[in-house]
């Protein structure tokens, strides 16, 4: 297991609230300078669980800050947290990206024509999620309205894109079911409208990278995701790095570090 889950973040530029529970909140870094600059959402991963939260990331945050990007650092309910799971993760996600991007849009600092979202393993499920909700029907609890200007961009770190795989391989010793509180037999509706997969095709731009050595999210995960994508019509690559497990893609101090920053800059107006 990388060391990244137990160095201390470097420190962030605000902190904002866009719920009333104590878990509804984000935490912003910010370039220096005057902007405007691109907004990145960066959600943590941990298979959904309260056990892990978003300062594992912070390294990541604040090294695509020094880059040129405002960062934005969610926090959101998850297994072991009241409201956490189906359908209230999903519905946090939602609701902090568009409470960002609805108060906002007169900050002189946010270029709001450059967002986008990057997720790693639980968290890269949820944002290739966020950027897939205009897909899910009004009758899904999950439904709700994009804001004016919806997240468009996503990238994936080692993600989970798809929940019906992830349950048959037992990903999490059987935590997809924890996270959608059945099986694929007993909810197929959940499992239709959380797993991004099933979304396809979106119309977003998308860009997934994963480490073949990943013994936590196996790389088929992503291969699979990118395939169907690409054969109904979305814009989707993937990066898979040879000898790479899960915790380096988001490491700024790991060998695959330079890859994931490519990946991810393009997808902001950055080089």
């Amino acid at each position: 297991m990388s060391s990244i889950l137990d160095i201390l973040p470097p420190p962030f530029d605000e902190r904002i609230p866009y719920g009333t529970d104590p878990r509804q909140f984000a935490e912003l870094r910010y370039p220096k300078g005057g902007g405007p600059f691109p907004l990145l959402f960066v959600v943590h991963g941990g298979f959904w669980q309260s056990v892990y939260d978003l300062k594992h990331i912070g390294a990541l945050c604040a090294a695509l800050t020094k880059k040129g990007t405002i960062t934005c650092n969610l926090e959101y309910r998850r297994l072991g947290d009241p409201g956490g799971g189906y359908p209230g993760t999903f519905q946090d996600i939602a609701h902090a990206t568009d409470h960002i991007l609805e108060t906002t849009p007169s900050d002189p600092r946010y270029d709001h024509a450059h967002t986008a979202i990057l997720g790693h393993s639980a968290g890269g499920h949820l944002a290739l999620w966020t950027a897939s909700r205009h897909r899910i029907p009004q009758t899904s609890p999950l439904h709700n309205p994009s804001p004016r200007k919806p997240v468009t961009r996503a990238i994936s770190l080692a993600g989970v894109t798809d929940l019906r795989a992830a349950w048959k391989q037992n990903l999490g010793h059987g935590i997809v079911t924890r996270l959608i509180g059945g099986t694929p037999d007993q909810h197929p509706d959940r499992y239709n409208t959380a797993s991004p997969i099933e979304l396809l095709p979106t119309g977003t731009r998308t860009a997934l990278v994963h480490g073949t050595d990943d013994e936590i999210v196996p790389v088929s995960q992503s291969e699979t995701y990118v395939e169907r994508a690409r054969q109904l019509g979305d814009q989707s690559t993937l990066v898979k790095l040879d000898q790479v497990g899960h915790f380096e893609l988001i490491d700024p101090e790991s060998e695959a570090w330079p890859v994931v920053a490519n990946a991810v800059l393009p997808l902001l107006g950055l080089r």
